[in-house]
């Protein structure tokens, strides 16, 4: 059976996260993140940022309004039960800090098959309330059987 390319190059609608102290605090309390930098405005100014700091992988959290309406739509059509996490790289810009309000939008890069596998990958490209971009990231699913 062909893996369906019909997303290729497609764009979805933005998504827009608001950064707040506390969240950045829940996820470094549950990674064990202790830089007080991630929790404290004062050790946060002192260290150059602008205020509270969120760790570099807290993408995620406001990356994953952006990628679930992708992984969701017909035109993609991943097979979930087949479905394996692939890889995932990212370019870092600007440090977000609390308060942000963080848009990210996303892209099919490639799907394409290869040695009974489906390979569906995706960019994310994540701007900050100035338009600087804070994160690009490449998000690489595999889909076994296909």
């Amino acid at each position: 059976m062909a893996i369906k390319t019909d997303a290729v190059g497609k764009n979805w609608p933005a998504f827009e996260y608001e950064v707040g102290k506390e969240k950045i605090g829940e996820y470094c309390r549950v990674l064990e993140i202790g830089n007080q930098v991630h929790f404290d405005r004062d050790t946060a100014r002192e260290e150059g940022y602008r205020d509270v700091v969120a760790p570099p992988m807290f993408c995620v959290v406001y990356s994953a309004g952006a990628l679930g309406p992708v992984l969701f739509d017909p035109d993609v059509a991943i097979n979930f039960a087949a479905m394996v996490h692939g890889g995932q790289e990212f370019d870092w810009g600007v440090p977000v800090c609390s308060g942000d309000v963080i848009t990210t939008t996303s892209t099919c890069l490639e799907i394409y098959e290869k040695d009974g596998k489906g390979f569906y990958v995706f960019e994310t490209l994540s701007l900050n309330q100035d338009g600087d971009m804070v994160v690009r990231g490449v998000w690489t699913n595999i889909v076994r059987g296909v």
